[in-house]
């Protein structure tokens, strides 16, 4: 099946300006090690689900002392930049990049100790077999730990939310945190939490567009183009629009298999 690209050079382009070298969602290194808090990964194998252009699998493998990283996206073009930056950080041993088909982890049962996702899982519609395939990839005693943009709820979506999701232009399976949790669990998963983040992605998000709109214009303007940017800023709009209601947020989730599965 062929993968539609929705990570262009424009957008990689207008996203890291606003989230910084190697993220394509919000918080940067802080909210990569929020999501990871308390979880020591040293000499353990880490799976990042949806690496994008490599921050979050950077971050993991310069600071946390990790055995191995693996970082797996569907965007063939996203994981290119990803493997250079990895290469000119020093980390190709340790850290390594896999473009992938959508579907079935391409990984051996009980293969990590951590499977780690930043705002990725929004994209993957079927919420209950990735739960079952990332559970079939940990290792006994492993842990699941991501941050993901969640439904507020799983009713029929508002006007303002389909708008939004209409000029977004991405692929989106937006889930609410019940349908989440019940994944987990219906796929063995253990002491599962989830930490609402809502409210942090709307002041943050409030803030983005006062920037699009101002300081960071001109530079954007002159790299992405003004009708792209306009469009950007009416993307911003709208989805602060559905933040403001709270029929889109965000939050972090924790979930372990356990030691005898």
């Amino acid at each position: 099946m062929e993968q539609t690209q929705e990570y262009d050079s424009k957008l990689v382009t207008l996203l890291e300006a606003l989230w910084g070298d190697g993220y394509l969602s919000p918080g940067g290194n802080a909210e990569t090690a929020l999501v990871l808090a308390g979880l020591d990964v040293r000499g353990l194998r880490v799976l990042d689900i949806g690496c994008g252009t490599g921050g979050c699998a950077l971050y993991i493998a310069s600071g946390l002392e990790p055995a191995e990283v693996v970082g797996i996206d569907v965007e063939p073009e996203v994981v290119e930049k990803a493997s250079a930056a990895a290469e000119r950080a020093g980390h190709a041993g340790r850290l390594s990049f896999v473009a992938v088909e959508p579907g079935p982890l391409p990984f051996a049962d009980s293969r990590f100790d951590v499977v780690f996702s930043k705002d990725a899982i929004v994209h993957i519609p079927d919420k209950h077999t990735l739960a079952q395939e990332i559970f079939r990839v940990l290792a006994p005693g492993g842990v699941f730990a991501a941050s993901d943009w969640m439904a507020g709820s799983d009713g029929p979506r508002s006007a303002a939310m389909q708008h939004y999701e209409q000029v977004e232009g991405l692929g989106f399976g937006l889930a609410s945190p019940d349908r989440y949790f019940a994944a987990l669990r219906a796929a063995g998963f253990e002491r599962i939490s989830y930490r609402d983040r809502t409210h942090w992605l709307r002041e943050r998000t409030h803030r983005e567009l006062v920037q699009l709109a101002g300081p960071l214009r001109p530079s954007l303007e002159a790299s992405v183009g003004k009708e792209f940017l306009d469009h950007e800023v009416q993307v911003w709009q709208a989805l602060c629009a559905v933040l403001d209601t709270a029929e889109l947020g965000a939050g972090h989730w924790r979930a372990r298999k356990s030691a005898t599965s």
